[in-house]
């Protein structure tokens, strides 16, 4: 297990980022005992039970923070499980990246339900999202370039194909207004979904070479996101269509993933174009970055992240083999 309160990488790093790096967080690992499966996506359903999935060795697993202690239950082979997420009742949806379905396991029971796609050309189910009440799963495709939203009564799967080519839309999220958030990986856009009507609109952002990969969206209706080529933040506001941006302090290099955003509305970021990552949170009351903080194991690349708000922890897979917890939001 690896555990550190926070350092930076060398005296070359200590002097590039210094201004950048005036707090440090509490970050955790936990080695996961399946070699090499890509452990990711984790879902935190309280502060110590954390489900995720395994990418490349097919199961889902639920990790005891306490003990150490993980379980596993293995998919059928082929599955691919890329994302999970975890109802209020317990339940674990994933999305079955090469098998064209979304997932549903009963921790209770142990049975598992698979809903196939209803459309053969919504090949890889990628990134799954909740609604506010639970009654919906809205999905991306990236392959396939498509959405999604999943009915949990019905079971009912509705689809719509982005408006740009090979956009591969990837990270998604609902904003407080109900609006559904889209970054379409391969161009320069956002998408927003009505929720009702699926109907879709894009948003071009300010950069044509912007490659955006991850989103969070605050209280205030602010789209958060990562732009992986570049290495930058950026802030859409739709209320008022405009955008501000902030340069990572590697620059290109920092290929920016894996986000958050935490109950005081502040982002947090990896970069993950170095080794080891760099975890940082960002103060939009500021406009600055305030803490950076090294992925003890290095990381490799973290992916996706999961706040959860009770024990102020964000939540990460690395491809190291570990699942990590950053405490952004100490506890008294």
């Amino acid at each position: 297990m690896w555990k550190t309160q926070g350092y930076l990488a060398g005296l070359a790093m200590l002097a590039a980022t210094a201004a950048y790096a005036q707090e440090t967080v509490d970050i955790q690992e936990w080695e996961v005992p399946y070699e090499n499966s890509r452990p990711r996506d984790p879902f935190a359903e309280s502060a110590t039970s954390v489900w995720f999935v395994g990418q490349r060795a097919g199961y889902l697993a639920r990790l005891n923070a306490e003990t150490g202690e993980i379980m596993k239950v293995d998919l059928k082979e082929g599955s691919a499980p890329h994302n999970l997420i975890v109802g209020s009742d317990g339940i674990v949806w994933y999305a079955g990246n090469r098998t064209a379905l979304i997932g549903r396991y009963d921790p209770a029971t142990g049975e598992i339900e698979e809903i196939p796609m209803p459309d053969p050309a919504a090949r890889d189910p990628h990134t799954l999202v909740f609604d506010k009440e639970e009654a919906n799963i809205f999905f991306t495709l990236q392959g396939a370039n498509m959405m999604g939203r999943l009915n949990i009564e019905t079971r009912k799967v509705d689809l719509i194909s982005s408006k740009t080519e090979s956009s591969r839309p990837y990270g998604i999220k609902q904003a407080p207004d109900g609006s559904v958030w889209v970054v379409l990986l391969g161009t320069n856009k956002l998408a927003q979904i009505d929720p009702e009507t699926m109907a879709l609109r894009e948003i071009v952002l300010p950069r044509e070479e912007t490659r955006p990969r991850r989103l969070e969206v605050t209280a205030d209706g602010r789209v958060w996101y990562v732009d992986y080529a570049k290495g930058f933040l950026g802030a859409y506001d739709p209320a008022a269509d405009a955008f501000k941006e902030w340069a990572f302090p590697e620059g290109e290099q920092a290929r920016p993933y894996g986000t958050a955003s935490d109950a005081s509305g502040r982002i947090w970021a990896v970069a993950t174009g170095v080794q080891p990552n760099i975890f940082y949170g960002f103060d939009p009351a500021t406009e600055e970055f305030f803490s950076a903080t090294n992925v003890p194991s290095g990381g490799g690349t973290l992916r996706h992240m999961y706040y959860h708000e009770p024990s102020g922890a964000v939540w990460f897979g690395a491809d190291a083999n570990t699942i990590g917890r950053a405490i952004v939001e100490p506890q008294e």
